[in-house]
C-alpha cells in the first residue's frame, strides 16, 4: 500500500551538512521544508544556504533562535519575541506568505510545553502557520539506524511529516538510502502538510490549541 511523506529538516543550516542534503533532494526531485535556527544564520555562508534552499523551491520556516528550551516552559513576551521575531527577521525575505513556524519539542515530544501563551499570541498576531510532526525517527541520536525507524513510522500511517536534522551527526549520509527505499516501497514525496499537523494556519486556529499551549 502506498503512503505519503513530507520531509522536513530542523536545526540548520550548517555548512557541513545542508549542502549535501540539498544535493540529495535535487537529485531526487524532492522539495522539502527547512526549519532554521536564528543562531545559525549569523554568517554569510549559512545565510547563503537558506537562499539556495529557497531558490530550489524548498520552504523556509522558523524554528526559534536559540533552540534552548521549549517555549511553553518560558515566561513573558520578551523570550517569545526573541525566539520567534528575531529569527523571522533573518528569513523574512525567503519566507512563504504562510510564515511557517515549528516549535521546539525537546526530543520530538508534543504537548503543552510547545508554546507559552505569549508565544501563541505572537504567532496569532503575526499570522504564522504552526507546523508540527508525526514521525520522529531520532536521527540525531541514532545516526545509522534511523532509516529503519523512519520507514516503519511512515508505513504505519497514510501521510507522515518526518523530522530530520541537517547538522553534523553523520545521519544524513543515509538520506539517499531512505528516499530510495521509500520510493521502492511505493511512497510518494510531497511538500505540503497534513491538516492534523497544522493547528494554526496564518494565525487562525484549525483545531484546539490547548494541547500545545501552557496554561
Amino acid at each position: 500500500m502506498s503512503y505519503d511523506i513530507t520531509l522536513t529538516f530542523d536545526n540548520g543550516p550548517t555548512e557541513a551538512v545542508t549542502p549535501h542534503v540539498l544535493d540529495v533532494l535535487a537529485r531526487h526531485g524532492i522539495r522539502a521544508s527547512f526549519f532554521v535556527l536564528g543562531k545559525n544564520l549569523q554568517t554569510d555562508a549559512t545565510r547563503a544556504l537558506v537562499d539556495r534552499a529557497a531558490a530550489a523551491g524548498h520552504w523556509i520556516g522558523n524554528h526559534t533562535f536559540t533552540h534552548s528550551v521549549p517555549l511553553g516552559l518560558t515566561e513573558g513576551p520578551e523570550v517569545a519575541r526573541h525566539e520567534i521575531t528575531d529569527t523571522q527577521a533573518l528569513i523574512e525575505h525567503v519566507s512563504s506568505p504562510r510564515r511557517f513556524f515549528r516549535p521546539f519539542g525537546g526530543g520530538g515530544k508534543i504537548g503543552p510545553h510547545l508554546l507559552s501563551p505569549a508565544a501563541l499570541s505572537l504567532l496569532q498576531e503575526g499570522r504564522y502557520t504552526c507546523v508540527l510532526w508525526n514521525s520522529i525517527p531520532h536521527d540525531w541520536d541514532d545516526p545509522h539506524g534511523w532509516v529503519e525507524t523512519a520507514l516503519a513510522q511512515c508505513r504505519a500511517q497514510p501521510w507522515s511529516v518526518v523530522v530530520l536534522h541537517d547538522y553534523d551527526t553523520g545521519a544524513m549520509v543515509h538520506l539517499e538510502r531512505f528516499i530510495e527505499r521509500a520510493r521502492a516501497d511505493s511512497a510518494r514525496f510531497r511538500q505540503d502538510f497534513p491538516p492534523e499537523c497544522v493547528p494554526l494556519e496564518q494565525g487562525v486556529a484549525t483545531q484546539s490549541l490547548a494541547p500545545f499551549t501552557a496554561a
